[in-house]
């Protein structure tokens, strides 16, 4: 029997994913069906046996964090980022996995760059918060850059992290206030995020010194942001990485498929092609 996988999400509109994870079931030669399922909010726990039915199903907004409820075990990093985006249900169990953390880990890998470095963090919601709590957990020296409405959310992810990681070192200043010299940037914000490309969390001449920039927008292939950094001779790389190395991720969870280097770094070009 073909095994089905679906993303689980509201409203879907136009995603990748099905390009993605259908080249990637493809490579790993499994006959599956995969399908985008929008489910409204309040629908969620009334989809609840057709989810069991599936054997396995990535999630998106607005379920990653109600998604838990419907998990009968989850990773560590799920647990630790109160967030579900991948499910693989076998054995009569559902089990909640994070695959955004190891896509993002893996990203900065794949870049060349280190979290155990000093980094600095421009944006601190959602994703922000994951990409804080990795860096410091991975030994970087934080430095969280927000706007001005932001900064009592940046002290508190701050402060999160002092708890759990005693030694850590973080701090919090103003977007306005980087002054480069960074060994990697991370941009956790939708500034320059397709329709208004034309924006930038940073000025060009504030990446004077930075070695690498990460810039978890994927839409479109350049931003102004990437842009800056090709002109600085900032070694750079867009969210394209992530987004497809969480998907490979979420397959060797699924079915333990293995991918060579080569093949994932051209699924990262050809989806480039399609933003």
């Amino acid at each position: 029997m073909k095994k089905r996988f679906d993303l689980i999400g509201y409203p879907l509109g136009h995603s990748l994913s099905p390009q993605i994870h259908t080249r990637l079931f493809e490579l790993s030669g499994i006959d599956v069906e995969y399908r985008l399922t929008e489910i409204k909010p309040e629908e969620l726990t009334g989809q609840y046996d057709y989810l069991n039915g599936l054997d396995g199903f990535n999630v998106t907004i607005p379920h990653k964090i109600p998604i838990i409820k419907f998990c009968d075990e989850l990773s560590e990093g799920a647990k630790r980022y109160e967030s579900v985006n991948c499910v693989k249900n076998f054995g009569g169990k559902s089990v909640g996995y994070n695959t955004d953390v190891i896509g993002f880990v893996k990203s900065v890998e794949q870049l060349g760059a280190s979290l155990n470095s000093r980094v600095c963090l421009l944006g601190c919601g959602g994703v922000g918060r994951m990409m804080a709590i990795e860096a410091a957990r991975n030994g970087a020296e934080l430095t969280v850059a927000v706007r001005e409405s932001d900064v009592r959310v940046a002290e508190g992810v701050m402060e999160e992290i002092n708890r759990a990681l005693p030694d850590s070192k973080v701090r919090v200043i103003l977007l306005s206030e980087v002054k480069g010299g960074y060994d990697l940037v991370i941009n956790s914000t939708p500034l320059g995020m397709y329709p208004k490309t034309e924006g930038s969390a940073l000025e060009k001449e504030q990446l004077e010194g930075v070695k690498f920039l990460f810039d978890a927008v994927y839409n479109p292939k350049e931003t102004t942001l990437l842009k800056y950094a090709k002109e600085m001779g900032v070694k750079a790389a867009s969210g394209m990485a992530m987004l497809v190395l969480q998907a490979v991720a979420a397959h060797e969870i699924w079915d333990g498929s293995e991918y060579g280097i080569g093949d994932i770094e051209t699924l990262i070009r050809d989806m480039e092609k399609q933003v």
